[in-house]
């Protein structure tokens, strides 16, 4: 046969890529790939998510309770970490902190970000065939090859890192309040804790800076519009996606519209009546598009953050009382349950059954494998994983995920990513307990635990009265416990491709449009067009 004309490769190359996204299955049938939507919510508590709370508790989720009848609630469902970077780090790759490197949050100054060695969740996706793009917080690196479209998506729309790392022109609501970037930067003697003042909030597309100071009060707007163009455009090229939305959501400063006058609990609502109606929005444009080819999780990175007081959000029944009895708080940073048993929802018309619930015990870092078995996709084998294939939970009904599920430190007590709290059955053992601050500045005094503490969550959701040290029930668990801590201590000792982070910082890493205006200020390409191709924006990061 002779050399393919120029007029015969368009045909041939779309007849390839069809057969790659309908190849047979497995089983031998041939199926379109599935599309994905994961939307993280930042330091959402579990009690916010009103499906969880069971009626006449409040109406702030509507949107997301419907997703839940629609489809099925994950009650006993754990983010990786207790703050923002691990937690992140360990859904993109499935494995633990101590194994990707990342044990802690990189700031806006860092120089690196997620160790280039790990392989992401997008970067396998789109070698696959799959579109890739993420829109709002990354927060694992945003210098050259650190940020989102170097680590597998072809597209980004959002900020660097959390919503409260860089002044803005009109400050949401915090505690304390932070000022404006003009007055943070005249007054800065007198700026708060916490206030960031040198370096504008930027909004970057891809790898440009597209407006800083952004306005935080359209960003909302911002990623639905931008959301609902890469579904239809998806669609319209007819390959499978993938949609990571890592919200602002209800992490401070919060901007809800209209912004209420009234007290801190009233914004905090508003804010997840926004952050619900985006996903309503986001759901919507899915179903119109391909509703039976898609799954949509909902989940959250972390619990609420305690000392934020009425701008923070609510762990439910899970308080962590022993805890609060010495001191301190028990949510975001700590490995109490609040800290990271978060709201989680998966839905997917036709696969997922309906108005279904599943107690089975399971991370975020199971979200790495599982989206790749659903697209037939395999995961590098020179090096191990820690996320489990919860498909049987998703699609079959299954109650059972994790054997043991470790909990890293956060910040609260010992170094960070250390593995001081073991999760096992309905048992809970904590070798270092530790508080974050609490509303009002309290703290409490790290603990270590040798025999460890544990806890039945059975009998007490709240982590209040732990089991009698020497009974015969304790001394079975614990020294189940010790076995699997020691087993996964030294399979990660063992293991040929642990990473380690980069965590130095240089004030000039930080993203700045305009060096030479104050707070980097730069207004220009305020209009954003969410093209999900090209990136045509002039000012570059790294």
């Amino acid at each position: 046969m002779g050399a393919l004309t120029p007029l015969l490769l368009p045909g041939m190359l779309m007849l390839m890529c069809g057969l790659l996204l309908h190849a047979p299955s497995r089983h031998g049938a041939r199926v379109k790939k599935p599309n994905f939507i994961i939307i993280l919510a930042d330091d959402i508590g579990w009690g916010d998510l009103d499906a969880n709370q069971g009626e006449g508790k409040s109406n702030n989720t509507p949107h997301l309770n419907l997703m839940a009848e629609q489809g099925l609630r994950l009650t006993d469902f754990h983010s990786p970490a207790s703050t923002c970077s691990p937690s992140r780090a360990a859904i993109l790759t499935g494995r633990y902190g101590l194994r990707n490197g990342v044990t802690h949050n990189f700031a806006a100054s860092s120089v690196a970000g997620l160790p280039l060695s790990e392989v992401t969740l997008p970067r396998l996706l789109q070698k696959a065939a799959y579109h890739t793009a993420m829109i709002g917080k990354w927060h694992l690196g945003h210098n050259g090859p650190y940020g989102p479209t170097s680590r597998g998506f072809d597209y980004y729309l959002g900020v660097p890192y959390s919503n409260d790392m860089g002044c803005t022109d009109a400050p949401g609501y915090n505690l304390p309040p932070c000022p404006a970037c003009d007055s943070a930067l005249t007054r800065s003697h007198e700026r708060p804790r916490d206030c960031y003042s040198k370096v504008g909030l930027p909004l970057m597309e891809n790898s440009r800076i597209v407006e800083q100071p952004l306005d935080p009060w359209t960003l909302t707007e911002r990623y639905a519009s931008a959301a609902t163009r890469i579904i239809h455009a998806a669609r319209q090229r007819g390959r499978p996606y993938l949609l990571y939305m890592a919200l602002a959501h209800v992490h401070v400063p919060l901007t809800p519209p209209p912004a209420p006058d009234a007290s801190g609990a009233d914004v905090f609502a508003a804010s997840l009546r926004e952050m619900d109606r985006l996903v309503g929005a986001v759901k919507s444009a899915s179903d119109a598009a391909d509703k039976d080819d898609t799954l949509i999780l909902f989940t959250g990175d972390n619990g609420p953050w305690e000392r934020k007081c009425q701008y923070s959000g609510s762990v439910g029944p899970f308080v962590g009382k022993w805890q609060r009895s010495r001191g301190g708080g028990s949510a975001k940073q700590t490995t109490w349950e609040g800290g990271h048993r978060v709201p989680t929802v998966a839905y997917w018309p036709g696969r997922i059954p309906a108005n279904t619930t599943s107690s089975a015990l399971l991370s975020g870092m199971d979200i790495f494998p599982t989206l790749l078995s659903l697209a037939e996709v395999s995961p590098p084998v020179d090096r191990r994983y820690d996320g489990i294939d919860a498909t049987n939970v998703l699609l079959h009904g299954g109650q059972t995920g994790h054997e043991f599920l470790f909990h890293p430190n956060s910040g609260a007590a010992g170094r960070f990513g250390d593995l001081q709290t073991v999760r096992t059955g309905t048992h809970k053992a904590f070798y270092i307990t530790g508080a974050a601050e609490a509303c009002g500045g309290a703290t409490g005094r790290p603990q270590l635990h040798e025999p460890p503490l544990i806890f039945d969550l059975q009998r007490g959701e709240a982590e209040e009265t732990p089991l009698r040290v020497g009974t015969p029930e304790y001394r079975a668990i614990a020294e189940r416990v010790a076995r699997g801590r020691e087993a996964l201590l030294w399979d990660i000792a063992t293991d040929g491709s642990v990473s380690t982070a980069d965590y130095s910082a240089n004030a000039s890493a930080a993203p700045c449009c305009e060096p030479t205006r104050a707070a980097c200020r730069c207004n220009a390409h305020t209009d954003t067009h969410t093209d999900t191709h090209t990136d045509t924006h002039t000012h570059t990061i790294g």
